[in-house]
Parts: C-alpha cells; sequence; structure tokens
C-alpha cells in the first residue's frame, strides 16, 4: 500500500503532531486504514486514535463495537464510541434511516473536531466508493460540480485510500492477517448505495469492464473543468451567519453555470453537503423571479424565502426555543438573537446607542418573550397596529422575527429588543427611571 503513503505526502493530508481519527466501522475497509496508519504512525508523526458511531439499527451493532474496541486495546490506540438512536433522527426529522446514519456520523466526527480530540477526520472511502458517489450524483440530476465527486482532503476531513481499488485493500487484509466484521445490511439493496453496489455497477461491468476507471477518469476531467468555472465566481455580496445565507437577487442575472455554483456553496457553508439536487436548485431559481416573501421547504430541513433583495436559505434548526423572564436589570443570552443588557442610567440623550424607556410607565408583570397571535404595538409618535403589520413596516425577514425578544404584558408589546420602543413607555422628561435596553 505504497501508494497510499505517496497520496499522503503529495496531498500534504496529514502533518508532525497531527491527531488522526480513523472513522471505524469494522469493516474491512476501516479496518485497513487503521491498520495502516498505526503501522505507519512514527514515520508520519502522528497519533491515530479509532472513532466508532453505533447507529442503533442493527442487531449486531454491538459486536461490532466490541471488535473494534478489542482491537484498539490490542494496538494501544485510543478508542471512542458514540451511541447515537438513528431510526429516532429519522423519524423526528422525516428522512431515510441512510441520510439520518450519515448526519449522525458527521456530527460526531464534527465534535471530534471541535472538542479538539482530533484535528483530522480519516475516513476509508476507496476507488468503488467514488464511482458509487459519481453514479449516485447523476441519477439524482447533479450538474457538473457533482461528479467531481469526494476529494482527498475537504476540510480536515481525509480519504488516504481514494485511489486504491476494492481488490487491493481485501488483498492487504490478507497479507497483515487482519480480522474484520461484515455489516449484513451491506446485501440489503434498499439503500441507495448498496442498490448501485449490488444491481447497477455489476450489470453495467458486464457490458463494459473498464466502467470504474472511467468513471474517475470522467471525474478527473470533470474536476479540472469545475475548478475553471469556480475560479470565475464572486460570493463577496453574500451574506451569512449561523444556519443562515444570504444571496443578493442581483447574482441570479449571472451565467447559469455561476448562479448553480453560488447557491451550491450556500448550502455548504450553513452545513448542508447532501440532498439538494438540480431539481431543488431550479426551485430556488424560480423562487427569485416570484413575489417578496414566497417561501419553499427543502430536504434536510432546508427552507429557502425571497426576502426584499435577498434569496435567504436558512438550515432549520433550534426552531424550539422557549423564552419567559421577568423584567430586571441584568444581562441574559437569548438563542440565535444575542445578549440583551438592562440597567439603569443616570441620563440619556437622542442619538446614543440602544432602547430607552421610563420603566415607571411599565407594567409591573411585563415579561421577555418571543412574539405570539394577537400582539399588538404602539410606535413612536402614536398609532397602534398588529405587531406582524410593524415587522412587515419595518422590513424585518419573517424568518427573523420567531427570535426577536419582546418585552410585554399579555398583548401589549412594550419593547422590541433591538428595534424599538412603544410610545407608551417612551421617556417624558422623568430621568430618575431610565432604563437603557441594548443588544450586544
Amino acid at each position: 500500500m505504497e501508494k497510499v503513503l505517496q497520496l499522503i505526502n503529495d496531498n500534504n493530508l496529514v502533518k508532525k503532531g497531527d491527531v488522526v481519527a480513523v472513522a471505524t466501522s469494522g469493516g474491512s475497509d476501516s479496518m485497513a486504514l487503521l491498520n495502516l496508519l498505526k503501522t505507519h504512525e512514527k514515520e508520519l508523526g502522528i497519533e491515530v486514535i479509532s472513532v466508532h458511531v453505533n447507529h442503533g439499527i442493527r442487531e449486531n451493532a454491538k459486536r461490532d463495537e466490541d471488535f473494534v474496541k478489542r482491537f484498539c486495546k490490542k494496538n494501544n490506540i485510543r478508542f471512542y464510541c458514540f451511541n447515537i438512536d438513528v431510526p429516532k433522527i429519522a423519524k423526528e426529522k422525516g428522512i431515510s434511516l441512510e441520510s439520518a446514519g450519515r448526519q449522525a456520523r458527521y456530527g460526531v466526527f464534527d465534535a471530534v473536531l471541535s472538542k479538539k480530540i482530533a484535528n483530522k477526520i480519516a475516513l476509508a472511502h476507496h476507488e468503488r466508493d467514488q464511482v458509487e458517489t459519481i453514479l449516485m450524483h447523476l441519477f439524482r440530476g447533479s450538474g457538473l460540480g457533482g461528479v467531481v465527486g469526494m476529494q482527498v482532503n475537504s476540510n480536515n476531513y481525509i480519504r488516504p485510500l481514494l485511489n486504491v481499488s476494492k481488490d487491493e485493500i481485501l488483498n492487504y487484509i490478507k497479507e497483515q492477517n487482519l480480522q474484520f466484521v461484515e455489516d449484513e445490511t451491506n446485501a440489503e439493496s434498499t439503500y441507495n448505495r448498496n442498490f448501485i453496489r449490488n444491481e447497477i455497477l455489476p450489470k453495467l461491468k458486464e457490458k463494459w469492464p473498464k466502467i470504474e476507471k472511467n468513471l474517475i477518469n470522467f471525474s478527473n476531467f470533470a474536476t479540472e473543468d469545475d475548478n475553471f468555472i469556480q475560479k470565475s465566481i464572486n460570493m463577496d455580496a453574500c451574506l451569512f451567519e449561523e444556519n443562515i445565507a444570504k444571496m443578493p437577487l442581483t447574482y441570479f442575472s449571472y451565467d447559469v453555470a455561476q448562479i448553480n455554483r453560488i447557491i451550491f456553496k450556500c448550502f455548504k457553508k450553513i452545513g448542508v453537503f447532501v440532498d439538494i439536487e438540480a431539481k431543488h436548485i431550479d426551485l430556488i431559481k424560480k423562487l427569485a423571479m416570484g413575489d417578496n416573501g414566497k417561501k419553499i421547504n427543502l430536504p434536510m430541513n432546508v427552507t429557502v424565502i425571497k426576502e426584499y433583495d435577498y434569496i435567504t436559505i436558512t438550515n432549520k434548526t433550534n426552531k424550539n426555543n422557549t423564552l419567559n423572564r421577568q423584567f430586571k436589570c441584568e444581562e441574559f443570552s437569548v438563542p440565535n438573537f444575542g445578549v440583551i443588557s438592562v440597567k439603569r442610567v443616570n441620563s440619556f440623550s437622542k442619538g446614543q446607542d440602544g432602547l430607552y424607556i421610563d420603566q415607571k410607565l411599565l407594567p409591573k408583570s411585563a415579561v421577555w418573550r418571543y412574539k405570539k397571535e394577537g400582539d399588538v404595538f404602539t410606535k413612536l409618535g402614536g398609532g397602534t397596529k398588529k405587531l406582524k403589520d410593524y415587522f412587515i413596516d419595518k422590513k424585518i425577514p419573517s424568518r427573523l422575527r420567531s427570535n426577536i425578544p419582546v418585552l410585554a404584558d399579555k398583548n401589549e408589546v412594550f419593547v422590541i429588543a433591538g428595534v424599538a420602543i412603544s410610545d407608551k413607555v417612551k421617556i417624558m422628561g422623568n430621568e430618575k427611571s431610565v432604563i437603557k435596553i441594548a443588544v450586544k
């Protein structure tokens, strides 16, 4: 397997001092990668550890977990096991077990990186996996970017076996006298990848024996062309927040090849890497030509909305927040919003940062909460209207309204955090009870 070490060195997949976590299922591919990297650990100047994810699906899952654990103990490899209820995730999100399992695994891997348990994740994808990935993307209507396939190095995820055939892996397993476990679900063609592996590829190889090599070559050519197009893309006007990407409507006048790639990049920025197909991109482009406020729901918990001068793509997470907080002088954090600071001040003048109210005019039963049906707001200078209508007047996007805290008593809103105060609590000259409300 000298070609693996050559790939690692040629692509600078690791550097001395790296802690490399091998995603180890217990199957032949991951066991080969774990053994290979452990064998050359000192030569590469790295520490190799193992991360195993128990999906909670198969009866033999505990057997696989114990097998990997024993191998790691015998070979002095740090072992981390994570148990995830994948069926529960699939049910809650309304997605397939295949998609839920992938989400669970990468959620674990991302956590391993963010908690600095390791700074590289090594995945055992090989040449045939690459072919299956290319075919899956093609069958689902992918453009040129989809047939580029997996990369050997992508954001701290490395694939040292990507140019190695399955036969070469099995030969290595035999040479090293390595044991491994078989995932019985690999024979079930109900899963998309298994269907391609078990049903489609064998028939293609009967007709075109070199189909795998030819698809890899096709992917390499596509990569060169895609890299050329990517260099022409400018995303400077796109805006990104946590789980949110905003693409200016002006970008939809660009060349189609550029528009498609900008949209895909927006998805990746908010953590969506799979299940977005060409038909979804077309829906977004039609939405950009439609009326303001229109929205569509896509797979992977994604909502896309046309908001004034932008198309906003939201990865819907943390939507079940609740807020019911007594009003007092303090600082407190609000998820997906910021930190609200409430403090008493001796004086204020117009033009200062923050919102200022007269506490004596605020009902003692007022609380911080999120908006609800029936809320009304009296704007400065008078005039009461529905809070929803006021948000529209202020051009506050609908996706943000549910996350903005309001200070209210019953259905009367007195403060919209970071936005405005009601005419009913404005300061009329009594500066002894002035309260400053600021958002950090």
